[in-house]
Order: structure tokens, then sequence, then C-alpha cells
């Protein structure tokens, strides 16, 4: 369960609630001179850089989604999975441009042991939404937003929505109401709105700046404790 969107007015702001269980995921926030990111330990005892930034202003994230039979996983030289498309962007090993070649050349497919979807972004507002199986969406709006239901196919995960989860409604309002001053208090706001609770809790929320190319986080619901990391400062 997970929250991002993309909102340009003045500034670029860019923000991401990751909601996980504990129990299946282990998880930190690694700040490094090029990138900010919230590590995910895999099988190869490596921290994978899944949800985070980098200092050119890409912004990746992954949100588990269910999963449809036309994205399963395939070893094959014509197809990427999601995962390793969006750690290349959040790494700065291909641009905006490349990755949007790579869905139309490419066949996406999820990671082997996860369903997941993405959306991209970069410094100057472009948005890439991804859903394996299903296709791809390239926006440069005022807002963009995504949860954890197709945006593209809706049908095809009308019957996985949890009662009552409502975020991608309530995020949508909010978003719709703002306006070119759209502020890091305006994102966490909105991400306060929609943070979870219980065992899918909300353990880290950031917004990146790419006015101030700075990160703003926080971990656990303790919005009260805003921490920020600037990418400047690590010339």
């Amino acid at each position: 369960m997970c929250t991002r969107f993309v909102y340009n007015g003045n500034d670029m702001i860019t923000g991401f609630n990751f909601d996980i269980d504990l129990a299946v995921w282990k998880h930190k926030v690694i700040k490094e001179k090029e990138r900010f990111y919230i590590g995910i330990l895999r099988p190869d005892g490596t921290y994978h850089s899944y949800h985070g930034v980098n200092r050119n202003g890409n912004v990746g994230t992954l949100l588990y989604v269910h999963g449809n039979p036309a994205g399963l996983y395939q070893c094959s030289s014509d197809s990427i999975t999601i995962a390793d498309l969006t750690e290349q962007f959040i790494k700065a090993e291909i641009s905006f441009d490349e990755a949007l070649q790579i869905v139309k050349s490419k066949q996406i497919t999820y990671a082997p042991d996860a369903t997941m979807q993405a959306m991209l972004s970069d410094s100057q507002g472009r948005v890439l939404i991804i859903e394996p199986g299903i296709g791809y969406k390239e926006e440069h709006e005022r807002y963009s937003l995504i949860t954890n239901y197709s945006l593209m196919k809706p049908e095809s995960t009308r019957d996985f929505i949890v009662p009552g989860d409502d975020r991608y409604e309530r995020a949508l309002k909010r978003l719709e109401k703002c306006n070119s001053d759209f502020s890091i208090s305006d994102a966490f706001h909105l991400l306060y709105s929609v943070r979870q609770e219980g065992i899918w809790a909300t353990r880290v929320s950031f917004v990146y700046s790419a006015k101030e190319q700075t990160v703003y986080y926080i971990e656990n619901n303790h919005f009260e404790c805003i921490q920020k990391y600037t990418f400047l400062l690590g010339k």
C-alpha cells in the first residue's frame, strides 16, 4: 500500500508514502551523495533503491498492485522488470527519455516475486506511469497521482479494492484544490491525510523539492519530526 503524487506549480514537488508490512520487507533510509532512497533488502544482501530520488531530479517509486497474467515475469532479452527499470532510473543510469523509449520497445514485466506498478518523474515534472501487462502513460500535467490500483485499466483491479480504501479519491480532491503556490507543507498535509496505520502502516514519507534540491522526510508516521537532506551539501 503506497501513495505517490507529483505537483507542478512554482516548484516541482513530489511526495510518497511508503506503506509496508514489516514481517515481509526489511528497509532503511539511505542517504548518499547522488541518491536518497528507501533501501529494500533483497536476497542478494543488497538494499536496493526501488523508491528514491537522484540528485538530478529523477524520482522513482514502486507501488504494490494485484498482478495480471500479461505482466508475469519472464527471462528474455526483449523484456525488463519494472523493478530493474525503476532502479536504473533512480540511479540515473537511464534518463526519462530513455525510460520512455524502453517502455515503448520492451515488454515490462513484474519482478519474479512481486507485482508492482511504477511512477517515474524528472526535475521538469514529466511523469511516466507504468503498469506491467497493461501499458504506460506519459504526463506533464499540473498534478499526477497513483496508489495501488490500475489507472489505465481500473476494472482489472476494482475487485481488489480494500473496503474503505479511498486514498486516491481523498488525495485527488486535495490536489484539485491546490494552486501554483503548492508547498512542502501542503505536500506533507496531503501525505498525512492518506497515511496508513496497522500492519501496513506508513513507514517512511518523503517530499522532494526540485527548486531546493532537497528531500524532506519522516519515519513511522512522526509527521511532527521532519528531517531533510539537501543534495547541494553533498557537492
